[in-house]
């Protein structure tokens, strides 16, 4: 059996097994490293794509009291698709809030755009700030990813080290991929288990709430080609607001969970809220669980590299 075939029938005969779900202990949980913490206030950053339930100002008390009693030992804050005017207030307003000893939040992603020939310039005096871990920019079309000026500027992060957050829909993972190998001492951050549909990998086990946005096989193909590149690491995170209006369960996204998992081995995943944007469908807390009701039957030395251990070491966190 080729290892592509045996990735997809392990997590099928992992679903198919009774004990697959237990109960989630939050009494006895892990610490949590959060790698994807959105925070904004409206009246600083106007959002032009919030819609219910965010459509509010989601600040660090809101964040505190949605962690209260997970165990989050530090957070880095994630770039909110600010307006391109306000990018810089945004980037320097989650830089202060890293110097902050009374939150948990010690590093940040901010926005850039790679494809910008003033890229390098506008980053300024951040480059050097320690607390700076990374940068997050869309893409739309494989044009957009493959620009030379995008390879040019993707490589100038690297030589700072600093990561690239690949935040891009599925059918643009094999154009990554040729990115990837574009910049190879440049360490990349594959968001939302490649922004996989948990409706695509439902395999009848549930009611369809909707069409699915692609099909699984492809998914399953591009994820376990690009995780044969050392210089990417994939985030465990983004699946539940994909669906709304749906109980989501853990049997729902095991299939995506497991095979990124599995693929880019224990330490190549890390965990991520995507808090406030999970709670289009559930808490942080509810996610949490969910993600532990999935990895329950995982080692718990695997088990602490996903939830802490491999984001400590990637972003350089410290103890």
């Amino acid at each position: 059996m080729d290892r592509r075939r045996f990735v997809k029938t392990s997590t099928l005969s992992l679903l198919a097994s009774a004990a697959y779900l237990p109960a989630y202990n939050q009494s006895s949980s892990l610490p949590i490293i959060d790698t994807h913490q959105h925070l904004w206030d409206l009246d600083l950053l106007p959002l032009q794509w919030v819609s219910p339930p965010l459509d509010q100002n989601f600040v660090m008390k809101d964040y505190l009291s949605a962690t209260k009693g997970l165990n989050v030992t530090k957070a880095v804050y994630m770039e909110v698709g600010a307006p391109v005017a306000y990018k810089r207030k945004e980037a320097e307003w989650a830089l202060s809030l890293c110097k902050d000893p009374a939150n948990p939040t010690v590093g940040a992603v901010i926005s850039a755009d790679p494809g910008d020939s003033q890229f390098q310039s506008s980053l300024g005096q951040m480059i050097e700030n320690p607390h700076l871990k990374g940068i997050r920019h869309p893409f739309g079309t494989s044009e957009d990813i493959l620009q030379s000026q995008v390879i040019e500027n993707i490589r100038f992060l690297g030589s700072k080290g600093l990561s690239f957050d690949l935040n891009v829909s599925p059918k643009l993972l094999s154009q990554s991929g040729s990115l990837i190998d574009r910049c190879p001492d440049t360490r990349f951050v594959l968001n939302h288990c490649g922004n996989a549909d948990p409706v695509a990998f439902f395999n009848g086990q549930a009611e369809v709430p909707r069409a699915p946005r692609h099909q699984p096989e492809q998914w399953y193909r591009d994820l376990e080609d690009l995780a044969q590149r050392n210089n990417i690491i994939c985030k465990i995170s983004g699946l539940v607001d994909n669906v709304l209006d749906y109980d989501l369960n853990a049997s729902h996204l095991a299939p995506i969970i497991n095979h990124c998992f599995d693929v880019f081995g224990p330490d190549r995943v890390i965990f991520a809220s995507d808090w406030p944007v999970c709670l289009r469908n559930m808490s942080l807390a509810k996610w949490v669980e969910t993600l532990n009701q999935v990895v329950a039957q995982r080692s718990l030395a695997d088990r602490k590299k996903l939830f802490y251990q491999n984001a400590n070491i990637f972003y350089g966190l410290g103890n």
